[in-house]
């Protein structure tokens, strides 16, 4: 509703207002006159009322007259599939080669991705009240250089590719924590894009790394507790959806993929094989932490460090990361130190962790470990 509300309006802050008031609208009704039939199309007919309104009664958005005069949504005609093939779109028309990519992907998060700013903020490492500031200036300068909201040419769409992956990608990821709304909205985004830009070989590496992540979802709890990969029942893995992901990775490869994405999508082909090979995971993560510079990539290869046998050079090997605020790192650190029998440092190691998580499935996770210690 956000994301057709945004391509209606052209603005952010109008869009995301006019959407709280038909919310607010429907809380007070609906519960006297009962649901509509198509609660969608009815809130979505509300938003576009009251944001015409608004510009009647403001004449704020002057250049945009000419919306007053295009027929309002009708509920026949609405339906949930056209919305959701418009927020691919809309991804694209958000992240404008104008913003910097972090504004990018951060906006196109808040207002299209279904994630909320403390979300978006866990995603980038930063502090809430950073990601604010951060979303707040790029919806300035969205308004201050009149970057229009509109879907680039075809042959633009290469050039948006790197945010909207990595918005799909962040997406995932929140879902990946579970909330399997976010995973499976995200892998319906994934296989559009591959099917829009067949020739690019990243769009299938995401693909790929999702697929074969998806198919463990049913093994990666247990009622509502984590399951970590060691302990996954791998009879509630989907074969044939890893299949299909090893597919898709085959694509990327004979497309010269040789990307993050597809290095990632390598890693998570290993770890669905029995034996793992973790010299040869620690190896990818290698090439991908020289791909990324990034200090999580390196603390993924530190995991497998330490599954390939050398937990101390994976210890060594986390210390010297600067990610005090990433819940992965002081659970990873508790784990190694575990390993190394020094139970006290990681007692404190994961009650580090217990207080930066966020879910209840790792709070209930961490406890546990500090309960065996």
């Amino acid at each position: 509703m956000l994301a057709s509300l945004i391509g209606f309006l052209g603005d952010f802050d109008r869009a995301e207002e006019a959407a709280q008031e038909a919310f607010a609208i429907a809380a007070e009704r609906w519960p006297a006159s009962g649901m509509p039939d198509k609660p969608g199309a009815w809130l979505l007919t509300t938003a576009r009322n009251r944001a015409i309104d608004r510009v009647r009664r403001e004449r704020a958005l002057a250049g945009k007259i000419h919306l007053l005069h295009e027929p309002e949504a009708a509920m026949d005609e609405f339906d949930d599939t056209a919305i959701k093939d418009e927020r691919l779109e809309l991804i694209f028309a958000c992240c404008h080669p104008a913003l910097p990519l972090d504004g990018q992907v951060a906006l196109t998060l808040r207002a299209l991705g279904g994630l909320d700013t403390a979300e978006i903020a866990r995603a980038f490492l930063v502090s809430e009240e950073t990601m604010k500031r951060r979303l707040s200036r790029a919806k300035a300068k969205i308004k201050a250089a009149g970057i229009p909201f509109a879907v680039p040419a075809a042959h633009r769409l290469p050039d948006r590719l790197d945010a909207v992956l990595a918005v799909v990608y962040l997406i995932y990821n929140e879902g990946y924590r579970g909330r399997t709304d976010l995973g499976a909205e995200a892998l319906r985004l994934g296989r559009l894009l591959a099917a829009l830009l067949p020739d690019q070989p990243e769009a299938h590496g995401l693909l790929a790394l999702m697929l074969i992540h998806h198919a463990r979802r049913r093994a990666r709890f247990r009622g509502e507790d984590l399951v970590l990969l060691d302990d996954q029942d791998r009879s509630l893995w989907d074969p044939r959806q890893i299949a299909e992901g090893r597919a898709v990775l085959d694509r990327a490869i004979t497309l010269g993929g040789r990307g993050a994405y597809v290095v990632q999508a390598a890693i998570a082909s290993l770890q669905a094989r029995e034996p793992i090979d973790w010299p040869q995971v620690a190896a990818l993560y290698r090439r991908l932490a020289g791909l990324t510079g990034s200090a999580v990539v390196e603390l993924n290869g530190a995991v497998a460090l330490a599954q390939a046998g050398d937990p101390a050079a994976a210890l060594r090997a986390v210390d010297r990361l600067d990610l005090d605020g990433y819940l992965y790192y002081h659970s990873t650190r508790g784990e190694l130190l575990r390993r190394l029998g020094r139970p006290a440092e990681a007692r404190t190691a994961y009650g580090r962790a217990l207080e930066l998580a966020t879910s209840a499935p790792e709070r209930r996770f961490l406890a546990r470990r500090l309960e065996q210690l």
